[in-house]
C-alpha cells in the first residue's frame, strides 16, 4: 500500500531529521512491479477531487523548487513535508475521477522525487532514500515513466556523490533501461548520469562511451524542443567535468566547468555556490591560486543566502584548504571575509 505518514514526512520529527544513512543494498522496485497500481492507493470516502486540486500540487512543486534553487534544501524541504501530510496525503485517499487520480499520483510522485533532492542537499540521504522509493511506486501508479526515471536517475547522483559507484551505476543503467523510447534531450540527460557512475567506477571506455552519446543526443535535441529542466550543453559539460574527473583528469575537468557557462546557474544560487566551491577546489589542486580564489570568492558571494548541507561541507573543505596559503595576500582576504560566515555554518 502507497502511503504518506506523518513518521516518513513530518519535519519536526527527530527521527526524521537525524536520518543520514545511504543504503548500497536497498530494493529499487522495477516499472514493471509498480505500473499502473492504483488499487494500491487506499481510497477514502470523505473528499473528492479535481483537476484543480491536481494544478496546485504541481503549482507548489514548482514554487517550492525555486525556493530551493534559491535558499537550499534545508530551507525549502520542510514546506514540501508540510504540504505532503496536510494536503497532498488526503487527495491520494479521496475519490476522483480515474484520469484525475492518475494524474494526482503522477503530481505527488514528482513533488516526492523534489523533496528526495532537497534532503539529499540536507545531508539526511536514508530520508531522502525514503522520497525517491515512494515517488517510484506513485510513478508506476500513475503510469509517469518520465518521473519514475529521473527518480532512479536522482538516486544515482547520490550515491556517485557519496562514493557508492557500483550502485550509482546500477541506478543510472536502471533509469535508461526504464525510458527505451527517450527523446534526444532525456538521453543524454540519463546517458551522461551512467558515464559518471562509469568513470567511478575507474571504467574509462564505458564512461567515454557514454559521454559520447551525450554528447550526440545534445546535439540532435539542440534543434528540438526545449530544455529538460535545467539539463542544456552546460550541464552536459559538467557531466563531461565529472567524468574527466574521475578519471584523473584535473586540468581538463577545470576547462570543462569553465565551459559549463554561468548562464546555467545564473538562477540557481544554491547550485552556483556548490559550483564555484568545486571549480576553485579543482584549480587549486592544479596549483592555480589566484583563479582559486576568485572562484571561491564567486562561491561567498551567495553563500550566505543558502540554508544547505552541501554547501556547508564545500565552504568547510575552503576553509581547511586555504590554510596552508594564508601568505599570498589574496587567500589572507579570502580567509578573512569568510570568517563571520563559515564558523556559524560548520556545526549544522
Amino acid at each position: 500500500m502507497i502511503e504518506l505518514g506523518r513518521q516518513d514526512m513530518d519535519p519536526s520529527r527527530r527521527g526524521v531529521l537525524g536520518a543520514a544513512l545511504f543504503s548500497a543494498a536497498m530494493t529499487i522496485p522495477a516499472w514493471q512491479e509498480v505500473v499502473g497500481r492504483l488499487e494500491a492507493v487506499r481510497l477514502g470516502r470523505t473528499a473528492s477531487i479535481g483537476m484543480a486540486d491536481v494544478e496546485a500540487v504541481r503549482a507548489m512543486t514548482e514554487k517550492v523548487s525555486e525556493l530551493d534553487d534559491q535558499f537550499g534544501g534545508r530551507y525549502a524541504r520542510p514546506m514540501a513535508a508540510a504540504f505532503l501530510v496536510n494536503t497532498v496525503a488526503p487527495h491520494l485517499r479521496a475519490e476522483g475521477p480515474a484520469e484525475v487520480r492518475r494524474a494526482m499520483l503522477s503530481a505527488t510522485s514528482d513533488l516526492l522525487y523534489l523533496t528526495g533532492y532537497m534532503a539529499v542537499d540536507e545531508g539526511l540521504h536514508g530520508l531522502a532514500q525514503r522520497y525517491y522509493l515512494k515517488a517510484l511506486e506513485l510513478a508506476g501508479a500513475a503510469e509517469d515513466h518520465l518521473t519514475y526515471c529521473t527518480t532512479l536517475r536522482g538516486m544515482s547522483v547520490q550515491a556517485v556523490d557519496l562514493g557508492q559507484g557500483a550502485k550509482a551505476l546500477e541506478l543510472a543503467d536502471a533509469a535508461a533501461a526504464a525510458s527505451p523510447q527517450a527523446g534526444p534531450r532525456m538521453l543524454a540527460f540519463l546517458t551522461g548520469q551512467q558515464a559518471h557512475a562509469a568513470a567511478q567506477q575507474g571504467d574509462r571506455a564505458v564512461a567515454l562511451r557514454r559521454i559520447r552519446e551525450a554528447e550526440a543526443a545534445m546535439e540532435r535535441a539542440e534543434s528540438r524542443s526545449k530544455a529538460f529542466g535545467s539539463y542544456d550543453p552546460a550541464a552536459l559539460n559538467y557531466h563531461i567535468a565529472q567524468v574527466r574527473y574521475e578519471l584523473g583528469d584535473v586540468a581538463g575537468s577545470v576547462d570543462a566547468m569553465k565551459a559549463s557557462t554561468k548562464a546555467q546557474y545564473s538562477h540557481y544560487r544554491r547550485g552556483s555556490v556548490r559550483f564555484h566551491a568545486i571549480l576553485a577546489e579543482r584549480q587549486l589542486r592544479i596549483g592555480h591560486l589566484e583563479e582559486a580564489v576568485d572562484s571561491w570568492n564567486t562561491a561567498l558571494d551567495g553563500y550566505p543566502f543558502v540554508h544547505s548541507g552541501r554547501a556547508d561541507q564545500r565552504m568547510a573543505a575552503m576553509r581547511s584548504l586555504i590554510l596552508p596559503h594564508l601568505k599570498n595576500p589574496g587567500v589572507a582576504e579570502l580567509y578573512e571575509r569568510s570568517r563571520p560566515l563559515v564558523p556559524s555554518r560548520e556545526a549544522v
